[in-house]
């Protein structure tokens, strides 16, 4: 799907020290971000959703944390009718959840496949950032309009300057947790972010990379304008574990979790847990995630104050689907998702 790019704005660059490659110029952060702004009561809400997350987190807020949606977007109507029920369902159960939309724009490869929507709008396997870039932002401008806060996983590190001043929590995936890079940009984000444990399930990565990112740095990358720079982070002090299971293993039982909060405590970061209902703990069955949340919220209702939230795959149809020409709309090509239905009671019964 990810063919080379092919446009007449791209420029062939080949000498007998490197591999030939294409690039085509992009815009700055700085000039996305001008093009597409956040208007000042924008910035402010999405400065205020931070917060209340941090206070789920470090316990002075009692609601547990639930950050769900589509596995990837594919169509931005679709996320906004998604979007749209999903803020009426939160503001009806505000009292009890801090409900935190998934939007997520990009997508880890095993191999191969399609990327997400920043990379290939189209869906063509041509990829398109330019396009990529500009409808992502809109979207996620739009979504927050709705009153929702947003997450994503931050999978490229130069993406966060782009999209990043939209996004109220953020996720590092389970091949990324290990990565330097990203454990120097999340000591540079200003919103609580989430480490996975490793994909083999275990939390020693994750560990580390909370210890890691909670300190300064100095780092290569690009500045807001453009141009080449150091680059140097305060650090983050406000990471979490989550729980994903992983290669056959799941970790969302009360033994593991416990074993989990063990190993926190012992290096001295924050022993705050969120569950990943989807992934390897539900062995990509979708529907499994409705028993996993509803053992997870009771091992917190019988007192398990370390566990803070979970995570949950859903869009308005249930299941997955190949990409081709006839869609099933609200429907996710990547991995398989609760539908509206069945997210609405999973919801209201927890």
């Amino acid at each position: 799907m990810n063919m080379p790019l092919k446009t007449e704005t791209l420029d062939t660059v080949s000498s007998t020290n490197c591999q030939p490659r294409q690039e085509a110029k992009l815009p700055t952060a700085n000039e996305l971000r001008q093009q597409f702004p956040a208007g000042e009561p924008l910035t402010r809400a999405i400065a205020g959703y931070r917060e209340q997350i941090r206070n789920v987190l470090n316990g002075q807020d009692p609601r547990t944390l639930i950050v769900i949606g589509p596995c990837s977007i594919h169509d931005e109507q679709a996320a906004l009718d998604y979007g749209t029920k999903l803020k009426a369902l939160a503001d009806e159960v505000s009292d009890r959840f801090l409900i935190v939309m998934r939007a997520y724009l990009e997508k880890p490869r095993t191999t191969v496949g399609w990327k997400g929507l920043l990379y290939d709008p189209a869906r063509t396997g041509a990829g398109d950032l330019n396009q990529g870039l500009v409808r992502s932002r809109k979207l996620l401008l739009a979504l927050s309009e709705l009153g929702l806060p947003l997450a994503t996983e931050a999978l490229s590190p130069f993406v966060m300057d782009y999209l990043g001043d939209l996004v109220s929590w953020t996720a590092i995936g389970a091949r990324t947790t290990e990565s330097q890079i990203h454990r120097e940009l999340v000591s540079g984000l200003p919103m609580p972010t989430g480490f996975k444990n490793g994909t083999d399930g275990g939390v020693s990565v994750a560990i580390n990379a909370m210890k890691s990112a909670a300190h300064s740095h100095h780092h290569m990358g690009i500045s807001h304008s453009g141009a080449p720079a150091m680059i140097t982070t305060a650090g983050n002090p406000d990471t979490h574990l989550v729980l994903r299971g992983g290669r056959g293993v799941t970790n969302y039982d009360e033994t593991s979790i416990a074993r989990a909060v063990k190993e926190l405590q012992s290096a001295g970061v924050s022993a705050s847990v969120m569950v990943d209902c989807s992934h390897d703990n539900a062995c990509k069955q979708a529907e499994r995630q409705v028993e996993i949340a509803r053992e997870v919220m009771a091992q917190k209702r019988n007192g398990n104050t370390h566990i803070k939230g979970l995570m949950l795959e859903s869009f308005l149809a249930f299941g997955r689907q190949d990409d081709g020409e006839d869609l099933i709309y609200g429907c996710s090509i990547t991995d398989p998702c609760l539908g509206w239905e069945q997210t609405e009671a999973l919801i209201r019964s927890l």
